[in-house]
């Protein structure tokens, strides 16, 4: 019953605002939450009542509920009706010891909330007593679109190099939160300075440092390399050099973990594709001459020697991996990035080479009466080895075209 609506579609939360029922109200949003996104029959929310009525406890608790409702009337919202009823001054600043209104709405990325409160309070307090701005909070909670909206807007661009208590400007955040997105948007604006250093010192740059758990990531490097770039005279060698002793003892294990699990998927795709091609060299395409007992039908032919070469070659490079997987040692570090750069290797030269026997084998049956048919088998089986490097580089090639002349391939070298 507390969940129906009326026949203007007033809820319980509506009614008890309306009538000053003000902890009745309070009990319903933090006991039926959903009850603050409905709207009457006239769109209004329970927040707009609130707000209308000066209950300011009720807005507070609707306020901190995730996607409450602030429509009202012919297009209106809580905003308007703050601004109708005198107490705007109240939302915008929050209880200014804690959150004003646009902080809270830039740590919810509501972009339209912050246009609309800067449209009727051009002066609204924009950081809360820590310093922290609104374009600080932005970054911390990795809300890209409300970063590009502060840069665009003239009033709030001026934010770009203020710092918080810490000393800390939104650049130290993006920087610490290995964010590009958003490293990128403050970096392209005419007035950052990447070199403010924060109460310990440390420029923007230097927040890599702290983030070494994503150190081999790619956001990680490439937030690095656009730091390298807006910043050549940063000491790019320390901070480089502190990350990898930091995450050393950690990859050591890691890549100890991965490369069991890697040998084991690996071993059963070698075995399987040695088994494949091992099969297929006693079952020839075209099969065996009634005439000539033991002769292949195609063995004149160029595809058919093309096919046995290549299917020699995949199964015993399948055949090399299964027994590397068997003979690996675990212990020693060198010899496990090793092994998994020889293992790469040869299980891509096994993949070409079956692909290449399965085309030429093709081929060899169907050239003389479908020779469209058998060229376009070939095309397609040795494009996908080729397909398949590209998709799984994919994002690296994205990441060198999008940084250019800045990319450092020299960085993805740490283990």
């Amino acid at each position: 019953m507390i969940l129906k609506s009326d026949i203007n579609g007033d809820t319980a939360i509506h009614h008890a605002i309306r009538h000053g029922h003000n902890e009745l109200a309070l009990t319903l949003i933090r006991e039926w939450p959903d009850l603050s996104q409905r709207v009457n029959n006239y769109n209004e929310s329970a927040m707009y009542i609130a707000v209308m009525r000066d209950f300011d406890d009720v807005f507070k608790k609707l306020w901190d509920t995730d996607l409450s409702n602030h429509n009202g009337p012919y297009d209106d919202n809580a905003l308007h009706a703050a601004v109708k009823n005198a107490n705007l001054g109240y939302l915008l600043n929050g209880g200014l010891e804690e959150n004003p209104l646009l902080i809270s709405a830039s740590s919810r990325g509501n972009v339209d909330i912050a246009r609309e409160i800067l449209m009727h309070c051009p002066d609204a307090p924009y950081c809360n007593r820590a310093g922290t701005t609104i374009l600080h909070q932005a970054v911390i909670d990795g809300h890209v679109k409300f970063v590009d909206f502060i840069l665009q807007t003239r009033q709030l661009d001026k934010l770009i190099n203020i710092r918080d208590s810490k000393g800390r400007t939104a650049l130290h955040y993006g920087v610490e939160k290995c964010n590009p997105k958003i490293v990128r948007a403050l970096l392209s604006h005419k007035d950052i300075d990447v070199k403010v250093y924060d109460n310990l010192g440390r420029p923007a740059f230097w927040q890599l440092i702290e983030a070494t758990d994503s150190a081999k990531s790619l956001n990680w490097n490439e937030v690095f390399m656009l730091m390298s770039k807006a910043d050549p005279k940063a000491t790019t060698f320390y901070v480089r050099q502190v990350a990898m002793k930091k995450i050393t003892v950690k990859s050591k294990e890691e890549i100890k973990s991965l490369t069991a699990t890697y040998t084991k998927t690996t071993s059963l795709v070698a075995i399987l594709i040695a088994t494949i091609t091992f099969a297929v060299a006693f079952s020839l395409p075209g099969g065996y001459s009634i005439y000539h007992e033991g002769r292949p039908v195609m063995a004149g032919k160029l595809a058919f020697k093309a096919f046995l070469i290549s299917d020699t070659l995949a199964m015993c490079s399948s055949l090399a991996v299964a027994f590397l997987c068997i003979l690996a040692r675990w212990e020693d570090l060198e010899f496990l990035l090793y092994y998994r750069f020889v293992i790469n290797k040869l299980m891509w030269f096994a993949l070409m080479a079956t692909n290449v026997a399965f085309a030429t084998g093709l081929y060899t049956v169907l050239a003389r009466r479908h020779l469209w048919l058998a060229i376009l088998i070939c095309i397609l089986s040795v494009c996908l080895p080729f397909l398949t490097y590209l998709m799984g580089n994919w994002p690296m090639l994205m990441l060198r075209y999008r940084l250019g002349p800045a990319f450092k391939s020299n960085l993805f070298d740490m283990p």
